[in-house]
């Protein structure tokens, strides 16, 4: 027989929790509840931390910023003599990002052009949107102006999209590098077009790289396109680029080099001319009187070595130049100085 009689048992008592008065419920309340409490969580610190760490720490480089800022005025003419129509650029952000996060942050479906720097050995990408490639192809089709193209939505880029826009590319390229010029001369070539992240892998995920963000406008319609060089590609002029603008001289203060040329110049120095040489015995030295005639196997006009510290500068011969003896220059091809 089944006892009903639940008068003996003993339940256990719910866990204490701090009712408010009025009945209500507040986050950290609602949070203690459901076990969402960020104070079970481990808080990061040390070595751990820093990896870790989303931030990127970088160097900044002002001449960077100016080199964006020349490579906008000039790609905008490009872009109107390309498309005949009203081009704006604008610089959007210079930022330092780590080259994994920039590649998964890259909207689908994109463009990624792959290029390479042979004066550096590496390589760089540029990142088209979607926006900004259906805009380029709309405007070269002769498509109407002032309104945005249609997007058609699951599908690759077709063979002639992307001949387009390449085109610009070719432009994106020409024109930054000919801003690079004052910094270092350079010139970057178009490898590949990609539209898949993965195929466009250029550096390790956590390499650190520098984005260039640019906006492109032609009359209501167009998009952003990204310049990525990796800090490992910009380390043969990363110091150029974090001097600060000067000029078209880029930096570089003349006073010293001026002071050195002027002090320089003003330098004495003494140059030793041998007429002759004649090996004698010690006792022929010893035996030498006053008006003793010494012969040389050399005549007046023998050639003879011209050296400044010991070292033969040229060949002469020997003159008169009023009441002083002088010396002609012969030929500047010593033996032991190069020609």
């Amino acid at each position: 027989m089944i006892n009903d009689d639940f008068e003996e048992l003993e339940l256990p008592d719910p866990p204490a929790m701090d009712m408010p008065v009025d009945g209500t419920f507040d986050q950290a309340s609602i949070d203690a509840l459901f076990g969402d409490s960020n104070a079970d969580i481990p808080q990061k610190s040390g070595l751990r931390a820093v990896v870790e760490s989303n931030l990127v720490s970088h160097a900044r480089l002002p001449m960077l910023e100016v080199v964006c800022e020349r490579m906008v005025r000039s790609f905008a003419t490009s872009m109107r003599n390309l498309t005949s129509d009203a081009i704006e650029v604008s610089l959007d952000e210079i930022a330092s990002v780590r080259f994994g996060d920039f590649m998964n942050r890259v909207p689908l479906p994109s463009m990624l052009a792959v290029f390479k720097v042979p004066a550096w050995q590496d390589y760089g990408l540029v990142a088209v949107e979607a926006n900004l490639i259906y805009a380029v192809v709309d405007a070269l089709l002769g498509g109407r102006k002032g309104g945005a193209p249609r997007k058609i939505e699951g599908r690759a880029f077709t063979t002639i999209e992307t001949t387009l826009v390449s085109k610009m590319i070719e432009l994106v390229l020409r024109e930054f590098s000919t801003a690079f010029e004052p910094i270092a001369p350079i010139s970057m070539e178009l490898e590949r077009i990609e539209t898949s992240p993965r195929f466009a892998t250029i550096a390790g995920p956590t390499n650190v790289a520098a984005a260039a963000t640019f906006a492109v406008d032609m009359d209501g319609r167009g998009g952003k396109f990204t310049i990525l060089l990796p800090f490992a590609t910009l380390e043969p002029v990363r110091g150029k680029l974090t001097q600060r603008f000067m000029g078209e001289k880029l930096g570089g203060d003349t006073t010293w080099r001026d002071h050195m040329r002027s002090e320089i110049l003003k330098t004495e120095v003494e140059i030793c001319t041998v007429l002759g040489e004649r090996e004698m015995r010690l006792a022929d030295v010893k035996s030498l009187k006053v008006g003793q005639t010494i012969p040389f196997d050399i005549t007046p006009d023998d050639p003879f070595e011209v050296t400044c510290g010991g070292v033969p500068l040229a060949r002469a011969q020997i003159g008169r130049q009023r009441n002083h003896v002088a010396i002609g220059i012969v030929s500047t091809n010593a033996e032991g100085l190069p020609r």
